[in-house]
């Protein structure tokens, strides 16, 4: 009987490449009925996101990059660090699971699809949660993967759904599912509060985070004692505490809380950062006046919160990708030099400007799209 059941139950797979993606993807199998049995195959990374939440399966591919194309020459070091050899594995994998899923879910940009193509799978279910609908749309050839591999596609933006529409695909633009899928945890960031105002600090999840800390860090002290803001950190899988402590001159202190998201603080006796796993982002945003954010995702979850953002551009940034979220994000996005000096007078600047704050906060909500989208895909998931 029990046997019965099981082989009864319908099987998905979800398919993400990417931190940010692992979240988003994982967020939407926490919603889905236990009727249905999944599994998650996260290309990239350990797939953290995934812990809890429901098994993973398939190779665990490393590359130095994690994925990340925001960075000048990504791709070239990885395939000069043996990315190729990532390769052969997960198109095995692929192949070996043809037919033993009801479904495939691929979540991020359109290498999940073509890899999924490229293995003989069809019938795609695909969230693209990289194109942003502002600049570049879909080429003629992620058109023709798209159209061949995947039965629904749900977009950022209807601009995006409109190009793939016209080519027969049948494409939805039903919100932002990244407004759906913030990481909340077990973290009361306002019992912390005891300034005026407070920031974020989202160094990112990958190789730069503990230099692009360090530059938050000097940044914030070159805030007057009394001006400076009660200060969050969010710390992404993957990343050692230690490294940020010892980039910056901090110290750990030990954690007295039984929350199980909070990490302790980091201290040099004047500056003091509230560390918490990034599991309990949305804790802290939610308890934030601005951000300081070199993350993909969830600078986008900040802005859409109506939480403005400072960010600087690194040398290696590519500045096409760059350009093109900026052409979303507007001035939501406070953009400034690799420069302590210079970051740190955008922070106090808005920090001083309550109206400008409020104007910010607006046009980031506007520009970035309100949640919606995962009722959507939900639907479209436990559909017969």
């Amino acid at each position: 009987m029990v046997e019965e059941a099981s082989a009864s139950r319908r099987r998905f797979l979800f398919i993400s490449n990417g931190h940010g993606e692992d979240w988003i993807a994982a967020a939407i199998v926490a919603r889905l009925p236990r009727s249905i049995e999944v599994e998650a195959y996260p290309m990239i990374g350990a797939g953290n996101a995934y812990t809890g939440v429901c098994p993973m399966v398939g190779p665990r591919a490393t590359l130095a990059s994690e994925g990340w194309r925001n960075v000048k020459g990504s791709l070239q070091r990885d395939l000069a660090n043996g990315g190729l050899m990532t390769v052969p594995p997960a198109l095995r994998f692929l192949r070996s699971i043809r037919g033993k899923y009801e479904r495939i879910v691929v979540v991020g940009d359109v290498t999940g699809v073509l890899a999924a193509y490229a293995t003989g799978h069809r019938d795609l279910i695909y969230l693209d949660v990289y194109k942003t609908g502002a600049a570049r749309l879909y080429s003629a050839a992620e058109r023709f993967i798209i159209k061949r591999a995947c039965s629904t596609v749900f977009c950022r933006a209807d601009s995006l759904a409109q190009t793939l529409h016209d080519a027969g695909v049948d494409a939805r633009s039903a919100g932002n599912v990244m407004m759906d899928t913030i990481p909340h945890g077990g973290y009361d960031a306002a019992c912390r509060r005891s300034r005026p105002l407070a920031v974020t600090l989202l160094p990112g999840s990958r190789a730069l985070t503990s230099e692009s800390f360090e530059l938050q860090i000097d940044a914030l002290r070159t805030l007057p004692e009394a001006e400076r803001p009660d200060i969050f950190l969010a710390v992404a899988g993957g990343i050692n505490i230690d490294d940020l402590a010892k980039k910056t001159g901090l110290r750990r202190t030990h954690m007295l809380s039984v929350e199980p998201d909070d990490l302790g603080e980091l201290t040099d006796g004047t500056l003091t950062v509230h560390m918490a796993r990034g599991g309990a982002m949305g804790n802290l945003l939610e308890a934030s006046d601005v951000v300081l954010s070199q993350a993909g995702t969830a600078t986008v979850q900040a802005l859409g919160l109506g939480r403005p953002v400072i960010t600087f551009v690194n040398p290696r940034d590519r500045r096409s990708r760059f350009s093109d979220e900026q052409k979303l994000f507007g001035d939501a996005r406070t953009v400034v030099p690799a420069d302590a000096a210079a970051i740190g007078g955008a922070v106090r600047q808005l920090l001083g400007n309550d109206e400008e704050r409020r104007r910010l906060a607006n046009l980031g909500r506007q520009r970035i799209g309100g949640p919606g989208a995962m009722q959507a895909i939900l639907e479209a998931l436990e559909a017969p």
